[in-house]
């Protein structure tokens, strides 16, 4: 897959409406560095013109502030004036850095907003192939843990990048102006931090991938065991999926320790280049002042300096580890804003829809290759407004993908489907899918009431348009039978009530939408063979105007469609009403049979 977005554009999308807040943070912190500046000149001014003699080196308009209050005899005998000078500047400090904490929290949470909305709305846009492809639960890391890492990286370290710089420029100069000597002992550190924090970098972002892709897998392990849990209960397998997911994180820890051990030698390092910097600039510092080449308070106000000047160089270091980390998460957030969403033919429209339905020559394969493996082979039949067609098949005979070909979750590999004569691909793919109403084999419910689900695709449905729906459903009674009626908590995935009552709640969902187009693939599998009959009694007394589709491997399910194909490995191997396909003899005839004990019966008669 080419990559549509660089790392810097995709970073400048993920930002808008986080900028003009980092703005303002920057703007203080830049404040506050200023005034950082400040105390370290008047301490120096105390020490060496109010309690010593040398001569004053502020600038102008501090000595016309002095000489206005009375000079320098007069702070000598008020010393406490100074000291509230450092408290102003000082609680000034904090009140600007309050203002860059402010804004800039704000701001990366913002930009958090910005990066999940973003990412959300792209993933609900992608082909249902996508989903199918690639795990749930490394989905959710990225959008969480990956969008955590570029959002602390820019409001933690980029943004101090503007601060670093400006501290450093005033650092240096101040430095530089009292002694250039002990200012070049400062800076001898800088290309060694510099240098091995580049080294480092690499080495960081090794482990760092690792540990983000063993975290995705953990993540996956995790999100299944918890969807499954019946599964796992009912078949015992506790010990095993506790064994797979202690392999993976042991796995997982392990990268993490390696990427701990590399950060502990880079802090390490760090940690002894700064101790050996301030260490020698002490040194050097103390002769120099000696020779009297420096005084007392310029090398106080310099070693506060440094002090300031020690925290940006290994912010700086920081920095490039830092962005090690952030760049592989831009990476992995990159390759979700990268995949290709599904999108209209230009000249897609909304035709009204009334449910003819035609399949000509129709192949589908998952590559769109045949050499691939064929799933569907030249299948080719009519439906007519307003009939009930079903479909009959052994397991991977393709029934399902006829469906899913219909509401274009995949894309046809060869032929045409066409809806009243329109080809399905210049049709708006929301407005198709709005029009065909499907209940799957395994229907997903959601955490909420049974109310809720239901009326899930309308907030104009009331509660009588609802009950309707399930009484045609033959679910209303059921429902009704509970303590809480419709305001019963189905619970996550629907795990309160049976597998016959989740699918007739489906089935009741669908048919508050009054698609013209309905598809039951396999949903009344759970439910008895008598409410499976008034449940589509019901649908045909009650719906006549509706093309339904009812995939089945029940024959007494199927028996009073208007036509009914037979699929064998994606061909149609017979078609017809269910009279027709039982004088024919072939493969319908031998499972009606089977499923109603005729074959059995007739044998010993043989």
């Amino acid at each position: 897959m080419e990559p549509k977005h660089t790392k810097l554009r995709l970073l400048r999308r993920f930002l808008r409406g986080s900028i003009p807040l980092f703005l303002l943070s920057i703007f203080a912190a830049f404040l506050v560095t200023f005034l950082e500046m400040v105390n370290p000149q008047i301490i120096r001014y105390t020490i060496d013109s109010v309690l010593g003699t040398e001569a004053s080196s502020l600038p102008e308009i501090a000595n016309r502030l002095i000489r206005s209050i009375g000079g320098r005899d007069f702070l000598r005998a008020h010393l406490w004036i100074l000291g509230i000078a450092v408290a102003a500047v000082a609680a000034c400090s904090a009140i600007f850095r309050f203002i860059n904490m402010l804004f800039n929290t704000k701001a990366a949470e913002t930009l958090t907003k910005t990066m999940r909305d973003l990412l959300f709305s792209h993933i609900q846009r992608l082909p249902f192939s996508w989903h199918m492809e690639n795990q749930t639960g490394d989905m959710i890391q990225r959008c969480t843990s990956d969008v955590d890492v570029i959002r602390d990286f820019i409001s933690e370290q980029l943004t101090s990048v503007f601060r670093i710089v400006l501290l450093l420029v005033l650092s240096l100069t101040f430095m530089f102006s009292m002694n250039v000597k002990l200012s070049l002992v400062a800076v001898v550190s800088f290309p060694l931090i510099i240098a091995f924090s580049a080294f480092f970098q690499g080495k960081i972002s090794k482990y760092f991938t690792k540990c983000d892709e063993n975290e995705g897998v953990l993540s996956t392990i995790a999100q299944e065991n918890l969807t499954g849990v019946r599964v796992v209960r009912a078949f015992g397998r506790e010990s095993f999926e506790k064994e797979k997911f202690e392999k993976q994180n042991v796995l997982y820890t392990n990268a993490w320790m390696k990427l701990c051990a590399w950060l502990t030698y880079f802090w390490a390092t760090s940690d002894f280049i700064s101790a050996a910097q301030v260490m020698l600039m002490i040194v050097v510092g103390s002769v120099i002042c000696v020779r009297g080449d420096m005084t007392s308070g310029e090398l106080v106000a310099f070693i506060a300096y440094n002090a300031m000047l020690v925290w940006p160089v290994r912010r700086l270091g920081r920095l490039i580890a830092d962005m090690s980390k952030s760049g592989v998460s831009l990476s992995r957030i990159a390759y979700i804003m990268d995949s290709e969403p599904e999108t209209d033919a230009p000249d897609a429209s909304t035709p009204p829809i009334e449910g003819n339905i035609e399949f000509r020559n129709v192949s589908f394969s998952y590559n769109n290759e045949r050499s691939s493996g064929i799933i569907l082979d030249r299948v080719s039949f009519k439906i007519k407004k307003g009939q009930t067609f079903g479909i009959l098949g052994a397991t991977g005979s393709g029934k399902s993908t006829l469906v899913h070909l219909l509401n274009r979750l995949y894309p046809v590999t060869e032929g045409e489907i066409t809806v009243d004569g329109i080809d399905i691909t210049k049709i708006k793919t929301d407005y198709l899918r709005r029009n065909i109403g499907i209940v799957l084999q395994e229907p997903f419910l959601f955490s909420g009431t049974i109310r809720e689900n239901i009326g899930i695709t309308s907030d104009a449905l009331t509660q009588e348009d609802i009950r309707e729906a399930a009484s045609i459903a033959c679910v209303d009674d059921a429902i009704e039978s509970f303590e809480k009626g419709y305001d019963t908590i189905v619970g996550e995935r629907g795990v309160t009530i049976s597998g016959g009552q989740k699918q007739r709640v489906a089935i009741a969902r669908m048919l508050t939408q009054k698609t013209p187009i309905m598809i039951f693939d396999d949903s009344l599998s759970a439910v008895d063979a008598q409410t499976d009959a008034n449940i589509r009694r019901a649908l045909k007394s009650r719906i006549k105007d509706a093309t339904v589709i009812i995939i089945s491997h029940r024959i007494s399910t199927l028996m009073d469609c208007d036509q009914i194909i037979v699929l064998e490995s994606g061909r149609i191997a017979e078609q017809g009403t269910h009279e027709e396909l039982i004088e024919q003899g072939g493969i319908y005839q031998e499972i009606y049979e089977l499923q109603t004990g005729i074959g059995e019966e007739a044998e010993p008669n043989g």
